[in-house]
């Protein structure tokens, strides 16, 4: 019996969580932020630490682990495979932001706000395979609203239609993906009270 060819709609899906993937979101936020805030030298200097110390080694760890048959997909979709994905992000961020520390004598606002949602996700996930991509999606868009509340609105359309292909996909449940959206939710606005506070 031929495989059956998935459908326009599943294709569509596919191209749309592949490319809006916590990653590739957070790493055009990053850019865009880098452009918005800063001159291209400090931009270069904001950005490259955290292209080097976080975005690249998660990808390559992914991409390690995807090669040698510890992870089922790009996506780790597999609750028990994701608890050691979690773990190396968080690793990857806090060293990070040590060395943010160090060299600003502050803490960065944004990558904190990344790890708390990440360690809410790590504890979710003992209960539910709640969708990281629904839920980062969502803080970026928050991330987006003290610099463009367009953009975190258009963002914010973005990670309602990630959900809806997460599902379509059959990668998550609806369930999952609306509890991911939720604890990205009240991290979200956790972080937008912090970020009016500390406005001028």
């Amino acid at each position: 019996m031929p495989e059956k060819q998935p459908s326009f709609v599943q294709k569509i899906s596919k191209i749309i969580s592949d490319f809006f993937n916590p990653l590739i979101s957070l790493f055009i936020f990053f850019i865009l932020m880098s452009i918005w805030k800063y001159s291209l030298t400090d931009s270069l200097y904001y950005f490259l630490p955290i292209l080097l110390m976080v975005i690249l080694p998660v990808i390559i760890w992914i991409v390690w682990n995807v090669k040698t048959g510890r992870y089922v997909n790009m996506d780790v979709s597999n609750r028990v495979q994701r608890k050691t994905l979690y773990i190396f992000i968080v690793i990857c961020v806090m060293a990070y932001m040590v060395y943010s520390y160090l060299k600003n004598g502050a803490v960065d606002l944004v990558m904190l706000f990344i790890l708390i949602l990440l360690l809410a996700l790590q504890i979710s996930n003992f209960f539910i395979k709640s969708s990281m991509h629904t839920a980062f999606n969502v803080l970026v868009a928050a991330l987006f609203v003290p610099m463009s509340w367009i953009t975190g609105l258009i963002w914010l359309g973005i990670a309602v239609l990630v959900g809806v292909t997460r599902v379509i996909l059959k990668r998550h449940t609806v369930r999952e993906v609306l509890t991911g959206a939720g604890i990205a939710f009240v991290v979200s606005l956790i972080y937008l009270y912090c970020s009016m506070q500390l406005q001028p």
